[in-house]
Formats: structure tokens, sequence, C-alpha cells
């Protein structure tokens, strides 16, 4: 894989400053759903009560986005895209009570110029 392969631009604009697309591959998207640890509830709630960031759900968030946006990257490079564009990203608890947490990301893949 040569430089420009392991460069993938990811923007939530709809446009890259100075790059005109190419050519337009299509939406590409990459979800990750984790279980959420019940030792972590239980101090995310002592935490909650007292005052203060969960630093818990904050790292599952981090890694659960990190997960979502690479599976959406690996698509966009099957497609032959140098960069995704108009990225969205969406956090949602899914399962009973919302016991566990959905992220996706998805945009455009595209070819630049």
């Amino acid at each position: 894989m040569d430089e420009r392969e392991s460069r993938m631009i990811i923007t939530t604009t709809p446009s890259v400053e100075g790059r005109a697309v190419e050519e337009y591959l299509g939406i590409v998207s990459g979800e990750a759903i984790m279980g959420a640890n019940l030792f972590k509830d239980i101090f995310a709630g002592i935490r909650d009560i007292v005052g203060g960031r969960s630093g818990a759900y904050e790292e599952e968030l981090r890694r659960a986005k990190e997960i979502a946006m690479a599976e959406m990257r690996d698509n966009a490079r099957l497609l032959g895209a140098d960069a995704i564009l108009s990225v969205d990203l969406d956090y949602e608890t899914v399962g009973q009570n919302g016991s566990m947490l959905m992220v996706s990301a998805s945009g455009t893949a595209v070819k630049l110029d």
C-alpha cells in the first residue's frame, strides 16, 4: 500500500477545500455495539450520584467510535475511495433497559482529483 492509499480523508463537511470530487462511490457505514459492563454500570451510577464525569463510559464511547470509524473507512477503501465526506456519527442505547451502546458512522465515499 503506497502513502496515498494509507491516508484517507474523513470529514464532516460535504467537500475538501481545494479538491474536486472526481467520482461518488456510494454511502459507507460502520457500526459498533458495546455491552455495558456491570461493574462499570455500578461505578458510573455512584459517580453520577456524587457528580463528575464517568470515565468508564467515556472510554467505551471512545472505543465504540473508533471501531465504527475504522469499519466505515475499511468499507470505503474496498470501493477505492480516498475520502469520506459528510460523515455523521450517531450514538444510541439499545437492548433491554438500554444495556448496550451503539455507535454508527456513515458518510459518502468519493474519489478526489
